[in-house]
């Protein structure tokens, strides 16, 4: 009998070959927020690796939205070609290509993982940032970020509707909004970090209504027949944060605008978030979100074995299996895991000779 794991999904008009995603991870490794070969092989080799979908890391919506000088953008034409090479090989592998549309907020114009993760200056090449309110991620920050007036709201919901129609022209098949993590959208949701008094702040139908008016300008671009999926931290993992009714709650409102899929992910939004970390930590809010909200979900978060995986799946508990660091790991993880689980999938030929029967 063949495995849940390896079982098709039918999302609108595409059909992932399985339910293995490999989740959007910063590769910090652009310039001027253009792709190149690093991520030609990063990408692909994991198409190579039998995964269904590929979600390309945050990709900044403009070059203020970007968490580091050094990530992918989708901000200018001139972006499109390398990601439409990147796309074409990925689906020349029998894979979806995905792109996840990202603004950092307040948490944009930091230096490189492996460069300290510090918070930079404009003199150190860094740039004036932005959120719901005026409130750092941490304290003693060297600037504050601005509190985005009308003006600053709609130049953003314009360019998530620019990079939208950009991602179309580049190739990809599923559009994924980074509402998660502490990023933009997700410092509007929670009232830790939003404490506006006008229609964007106070009540959860305010907070909300940013978001909402990021997916109905990507909508008015993105073709109604190709997947739309919006990711979310369930949790903010501290106390009077965004909490799991509201995501429910927040996710039963999508699904009625035509979101297709929640990616349901947590925390990041505060430095002072307590997180218990263990195998498969945030499996239960994609299944709280998918049973309360009747909408499709993806799991993500320290899951790492097939058997693992393939019973996420068959206890109804999400939908869709996203893998970040286990992929970093072995991209051929997907091969893999077919092995264990018994089934039977295509290899790239390149490599069938390599395949243990």
């Amino acid at each position: 009998m063949a495995s849940q794991l390896f079982s098709p999904l039918t999302l609108k008009n595409i059909t992932l070959k399985n339910r293995i995603v490999i989740s959007p991870m910063c590769q910090y490794s652009a310039v001027d927020g253009f792709a190149n070969d690093w991520h030609l092989v990063h990408l692909g080799s994991r198409a190579g690796g039998g995964a269904g979908l590929i979600i390309q890391e945050a990709t900044a919506v403009s070059p203020e939205a970007r968490i580091s000088p050094a990530d992918l953008g989708i901000w200018k034409d001139e972006h499109i070609e390398k990601l439409k090479q990147i796309n074409e090989f990925i689906v020349s592998q029998n894979a979806v290509p995905g792109i996840q549309l990202a603004h950092a907020g307040r948490k944009a114009s930091v230096s490189e993982p492996w460069n300290g993760n510090k918070k930079l200056d404009i003199a150190q090449g860094g740039w004036q940032t932005v959120s719901a309110s005026a409130i750092p991620y941490h304290d003693g920050e060297p600037f504050l970020p601005e509190a985005l007036d009308k003006n600053g709201i709609q130049k953003v919901i314009s360019d998530f509707k620019a990079a939208a129609k950009r991602a179309v022209k580049a190739g990809y098949k599923v559009v994924e909004i980074h509402g998660a993590h502490g990023y933009l959208l997700h410092q509007f949701l929670s009232p830790l970090t939003n404490i506006r008094t006008d229609e964007y702040g106070g009540s959860f139908e305010n907070r909300i209504r940013f978001t909402l008016e990021i997916v109905e300008a990507v909508q008015t671009e993105w073709p109604s027949d190709l997947p739309l999926i919006v990711r979310i931290s369930a949790t903010d993992w501290a106390e009077n944060g965004w909490n799991p009714e509201e995501s429910v709650q927040l996710s039963k409102i999508l699904k009625e605008k035509g979101v297709d899929l929640i990616d349901v992910s947590s925390g990041g939004l505060v430095s002072y978030q307590k997180i218990a970390i263990g195998p498969g930590y945030q499996v239960s809010f994609a299944e709280k979100v998918k049973k309360e909200a009747n909408i499709l979900t993806g799991a993500v978060g320290l899951i790492t074995e097939a058997s693992q995986a393939e019973d996420i799946l068959k206890n109804n508990q999400a939908d869709l299996i996203l893998f970040a660091r286990a992929s970093l790991r072995n991209p051929n993880l997907p091969l893999d895991f077919a092995k264990e689980l018994n089934d039977d999938i295509q290899w790239p030929k390149q490599y069938e000779r390599a395949k243990i029967k």
